[in-house]
């Protein structure tokens, strides 16, 4: 239930917002601040970054007339403020759950989402689109990009950039700097950020006013006619910015509503024919002092007790797929000097700032730039290094073209670490590992690998480690294996070579991934009907063990293959396999269980396989159907 707050209970929409005095809007914020802390503590979700925003958020909606005015939030996971503020405030305890709030921009959630961002560094090129859009609509909006928490570290914000820059086009760019993102950003840019803060002050409004006085008096600057000219010309002096084409005005405080406001007034109110850059420093976790006091900033957290700051554990023992994969790859680096880590910003959620404590030489953070942390692996490869590249599925599709032609034509040994492979729940379809299947095995040179529990993980880990020839990826899902016993690391399995778990004779059940303990579950259903299964790990989706499967193909009458991803992978790759060898002619009943050709929303990841249809109680349906049909030759997807 909404607390009894003096001004936010009365705001649904930016609108009831700009009803209001200038001199309610820090309490606004500090109501919106208290809601945001109490909805997450309840939903857990992305809590820092959000809260570094608060301000921000209400000055923007308090200036720009939204929706009318496009503003794109860009990493989306900052903008549970602006969900508050925009119609969305009686959902806001529904983040991340199913049917809820999406913890990112969504368009189909709101008018006021633009343009759903739900990775990184988009928001420059999206509005740069809108505003040409707009301009050649002749309409009079502004267009606002937001951009933080580390999203201009992508190669993909200097693009636009310099495209923007040459276009003379009028758009808002909010640099959001509160030096992270999800964890402490690397590169360049920030040493660049850092310098054009060191030394300097964040000034009031009025204090602005005396210094432009001041300068005035002293001939400082003929261009110093405006705060904003002031502060980019005395102050900092943005020089890249500036030399990319933008109009800078900066670094000022984000949390200081009296400057904000006549800053983003003026910059509204501009003439200037070109794109426009405000640098707004602020602080991560601001206003909750337990995520101040995180090293991450309470960047993505669980269910929290408010007061104390203690977040609700998991409750198992299990071990972590992540963390079985970062043990294992230590081991192996104290054995070999010649293992390298590469990640894209995600140190932590990859387990790679495992590697790292101890490794700290060889564990390579390149940023929100998985384009450019691909190629860097490729350039350690060439010299004999074997590098890990731990990137989440999702994003690994980022740098596609990267894979395909500094990888795997050349047969580079990169081993690709995929996390997060298949459904994932509360992130939803823009974070699930749907495609990595497809998109990898039908590549030349690749050997695409899936455990089915965390003893297989280190045994595959174990595996790449030997193969010197040509890239590799382990893929493999969010969340806890089943508790099996760790082998060595110099347990290893044979390259193509799948596994016999139990035989029988009527049905067999081809599975790769973590869907086997599924498979078990419908087999036995199945046995108490009299039906007799046959269960395959595959182990590998590339390359096939076409031995093993021909021989299950000609021994029994249903053959059906599971797998935690989209048409075009392993099935398909069986499909092939059968038809090219003919074994269709000879009745071979055959199914595919993929992924069904939707985006699955968020929810608990039972509930969304559910949805895909890769439970037990559906794998075993699909082959009673199968079973029993009168059909001889037939090949269908789910």
């Amino acid at each position: 239930m909404m607390q009894d707050y003096k001004f936010l209970k009365d705001i649904n929409f930016p609108s009831d917002l700009r009803k209001l005095s200038e001199s309610d809007l820090q309490e606004v914020s500090n109501e919106v601040r208290k809601e945001m802390i109490d909805a997450v503590s309840e939903t857990g979700g992305h809590l820092g970054a959000g809260l570094g925003v608060v301000e921000l958020t209400v000055a923007l909606h308090y200036v720009f007339d939204t929706p009318n005015d496009r503003l794109i939030w860009d990493v989306g996971h900052q903008t549970y403020p602006h969900k508050i503020l925009t119609g969305r405030k009686s959902k806001i305890k529904t983040l991340r759950q199913g049917n809820g709030l999406s913890g990112f921009t969504k368009r189909s959630e709101s008018e006021y989402d633009p343009f759903g961002a739900a990775h990184s560094s988009t928001s420059i090129s999206s509005a740069l689109g809108m505003a040409e859009a707009s301009k050649l609509s002749n309409k009079l909006n502004n267009i606002i990009a937001v951009i933080g928490d580390g999203a201009i570290s992508a190669g993909m914000a200097y693009e636009a950039m310099n495209n923007a820059g040459a276009s003379k086009t009028k758009m808002i760019v909010i640099l959001n700097d509160n030096d992270m993102s999800i964890a402490k950003p690397v590169g360049a840019m920030r040493t660049y950020l850092a310098k054009l803060l060191t030394g300097k002050i964040y000034f009031s409004l009025r204090e602005t006013f005396k210094l432009i006085a001041s300068a005035f008096s002293k001939r400082f600057s003929a261009k110093a006619g405006k705060a904003e000219d002031f502060l980019r010309s005395a102050v900092t002096g943005g020089t890249l910015f500036n030399s990319l084409g933008f109009y800078y005005v900066g670094p000022i405080d984000g949390h200081d509503l009296s400057t904000l406001i006549p800053i983003l007034k003026n910059a509204r109110d501009s003439k200037h024919q070109g794109p426009i850059m405000i640098h707004v420093k602020t602080q991560k976790g601001k206003g909750y002092s337990y995520a101040e006091k995180a090293s991450d900033h309470y960047h993505g957290v669980s269910k929290f007790n408010v007061v104390t700051g203690e977040q609700v554990k998991s409750g198992t023992n299990l071990p972590a797929y992540t963390k079985v994969f970062a043990n294992t790859l230590v081991k192996h680096a104290e054995r070999d000097s010649k293992v390298v880590g590469v990640t894209a910003a995600m140190p932590g959620g990859t387990g790679m700032d495992i590697f790292a404590k101890d490794f700290p030489k060889r564990m390579f953070d390149v940023g929100i730039a998985e384009q450019h942390g691909v190629t860097f692996a490729a350039g350690l490869a060439t010299e004999g290094y074997k590098p890990y590249v731990a990137i989440y599925s999702t994003f690994l599709q980022r740098a596609y073209d990267q894979v395909v032609h500094d990888v795997a034509i050349q047969s580079l040994p990169v081993r690709f670490i995929l996390d997060r492979a298949g459904l994932v729940g509360a992130d939803g379809s823009t974070h699930a590992g749907s495609f990595d299947i497809t998109y990898l095995s039908t590549l030349p040179n690749f050997i695409v690998m899936a455990p089915s529990d965390e003893s297989e993980l280190v045994k595959m880990i174990n595996t790449s480690m030997i193969i010197n020839d040509k890239p590799c990826a382990i893929r493999y899902p969010r969340g806890n294996g089943i508790g099996t016993e760790l082998p060595s690391i110099d347990e290893k399995i044979e390259i193509g070579k799948g596994r016999i778990i139990q035989e029988g004779k009527q049905v067999c059940i081809l599975s790769i991934g973590t869907r086997l303990e599924e498979c078990k579950i419908a087999a036995a259903e199945l046995k108490n009907k009299g039906i007799e299964s046959t269960i395959v790990d595959a182990r590998f989706a590339k390359p096939l063990d076409q031995e093993l499967i021909l021989k299950c193909a000609r021994e029994h009458e249903v053959m059906i293959t599971v797998e935690e991803g989209s048409i075009g992978g392993f099935g398909s790759h069986v499909e092939n396999l059968l038809s090219e060898k003919g074994i269709f002619d000879k009745g071979l009943k055959f199914r595919t269980m993929i992924l069904p050709d939707i985006f699955i929303e968020q929810d608990s990841p039972k509930k969304m396989y559910d949805v895909a249809g890769l439970n037990a109680s559906q794998i075993s349906k699909k082959i009673l159907d199968v079973l029993f049909t009168k059909e001889s030759i037939k090949v269908v997807k789910n």
